[in-house]
């Protein structure tokens, strides 16, 4: 078998981690969670291909517990946030954007309208496209509503910091924006420039994408249980197995964790 001495010494790294961490413990109890955890006291300061590799060979360890030696075991990496938090860089993306710079982002940008483009992709998680659909109509008091969104559900509920929904009810008043018309009638091209600007302003290269990825991320880092970053935020539908227990989470609750990580 020919494997790599780098890749044969960071299996050797992680496992002696991961038996240091959890001990004898039984791998069936080991949740999403657990893993969080860990992989942020064996990744702390380390680069994010390097985050993704020790990632990727925890999963793969999990995955021959799987085949051969319990067809029932649920791999607790199979996680669509835990993921999308250690995957690799791709050729010229923008590593995990900080709080403070899209803090700055947001609040130097003058122009409501962009702001707010800004803050639900941001703070909520949205997809410029997404953004880019919403009628004034969706806007229903502390959510917005995305019809007919990628996930193939008829609809999904984006719940909104208090104070970015008071601004949007301000701008959709002031604007006498009609209930069936775009609240932000532009294309993604012009959306995409929005963006680019609006981080050229503090000195960075900003797609729409990294706002979202931000979200999740400053989310998960700042201690909201995985599901809600998954749900909520990322709305996926396929959290691991070991969480659908969990069953929905109400609005109150997700307002709740979007009111403790923006006010």
């Amino acid at each position: 078998m020919n494997v790599k001495k780098n890749t044969l010494r960071n299996y050797e790294f992680i496992l002696n981690k991961f038996q240091s961490h959890f001990g004898d413990i039984d791998l069936s109890t080991i949740t999403s969670e657990d893993i969080l955890a860990f992989m942020s006291t064996v990744s702390d300061g380390t680069k994010q291909n390097t985050k993704k590799l020790r990632f990727t060979l925890l999963s793969a360890f999990f995955n021959f517990v799987k085949n051969s030696l319990d067809s029932d075991f649920q791999n607790p990496c199979d996680n669509p946030a835990l993921r999308k938090l250690f995957r690799g860089e791709k050729p010229g993306q923008l590593k995990i954007l900080e709080k403070d710079i899209v803090d700055e982002i947001i609040f130097r940008t003058q122009n409501l309208r962009n702001r707010l483009m800004l803050e639900l992709m941001a703070r909520s998680g949205m997809r410029a496209g997404e953004v880019l659909k919403l009628n004034a109509m969706d806007i229903e008091d502390r959510k917005a509503i995305i019809r007919y969104p990628k996930s193939g559900r008829e609809a999904e509920a984006v719940f909104l910091p208090q104070k970015v929904a008071h601004r949007f009810r301000t701008y959709i008043r002031e604007n006498k924006i009609q209930p069936e018309v775009r609240i932000f009638p532009i294309t993604y091209a012009a959306a995409r420039l929005v963006v680019k600007k609006a981080g050229e302003m503090v000195g960075v290269h900003v797609k729409p994408h990294d706002l979202r990825r931000h979200a999740a991320t400053y989310a998960s880092r700042s201690g909201t249980p995985l599901e809600i970053v998954s749900k909520v935020l990322l709305r996926h539908s396929n959290i691991s197995a070991t969480q659908r227990y969990l069953g929905k989470i109400s609005d109150a609750e997700a307002m709740r964790w979007i009111d403790n990580l923006h006010g």
